[in-house]
């Protein structure tokens, strides 16, 4: 779980908005830009989010994935956005080696990739109607483009799993356009991430894992698939991604951080 840092009076005024849609919170914060291309811009991208739930939902029997893993549509027969989330579901795979997985119980289930790209997609969509900056929280996975004011980073506060209401870490997006941070782990769901090898609920050392990399669509996938592994091979494997930094916590307070992570806390 992660929330934006509060910027001070200095920061552009800002556009906010809080939408509920799949299961969650999505909240906006916008700086700058013309307020009649902000609005509008806003309007389309909570309008996606609503149009994402419906095409994706698991729990609606009528929504074109229910339908898909049924075998009632095909892909090709489906919104193109289900073929795009599924090469990413599926890029995703080859590169956890399986640690992610868009199937749960044998099922098709490509819930793991979507709250992150929707999440992803809104921003940018808000960021093309040429604002200055831009921070969309999806359920507590954020993403960060452009700055919130002159010379003010978006900052992102990431939750203590073991001390409610503390913070592990606060994330800076410093000298870089688009930023993202997403968590995965027991603290506000319980044991909800599935280890796909087994098909049971991930059974390892960490409570969190939180992950910051330029785009929350992958962001979010290597924190579900490091969850996981548990802290020895997530290390390891988020080491080896480009462009990617970790901070993992175990059940026994441990913290462990990738190499170049501390160049992104402030």
């Amino acid at each position: 779980m992660a929330d934006t840092v509060s910027e001070s009076a200095q920061a552009p005024a800002a556009v906010r908005h809080a939408e509920e849609v799949m299961g969650t919170v999505f909240s906006f914060d916008v700086r700058g830009g013309d307020p009649e291309a902000v609005e509008e811009a806003l309007r389309d991208a909570v309008a996606g989010l609503h149009q994402v739930n419906e095409v994706f939902s698991t729990y609606r029997e009528d929504s074109q994935v229910s339908r898909l893993a049924r075998g009632e549509l095909t892909v090709e027969e489906c919104d193109p956005l289900v073929a795009e989330v599924l090469a990413l579901g599926a890029e995703a795979e080859r590169t956890s080696d399986g640690w992610f997985s868009m199937r749960y119980q044998g099922r098709l289930d490509p819930t793991g990739v979507v709250k992150g790209w929707a999440a992803e997609r809104a921003a940018r969509r808000l960021a093309d109607a040429g604002v200055s900056g831009v921070s969309v929280n999806g359920g507590g996975d954020v993403q960060l483009l452009g700055v919130p004011g002159p010379q003010r980073p978006w900052r992102v506060g990431v939750s203590d799993p073991l001390r409610p209401g503390g913070l592990a870490a606060v994330v800076s997006a410093a000298g870089t356009a688009e930023l993202a941070v997403a968590t995965s782990g027991t603290a506000e769901r319980g044991a909800h991430i599935v280890d796909p090898r087994t098909g049971r609920s991930a059974v390892t050392d960490l409570v969190a894992v939180t992950v910051v990399a330029p785009r929350l669509t992958w962001a979010d996938c290597w924190a579900t698939a490091a969850f996981a592994m548990g802290s020895r091979e997530a290390l390891t494997w988020l080491e080896s991604l480009p462009d990617v930094e970790a901070l993992l916590i175990t059940a026994g307070d441990e913290v462990r951080c990738t190499g170049g992570l501390a160049a992104r806390l402030g």
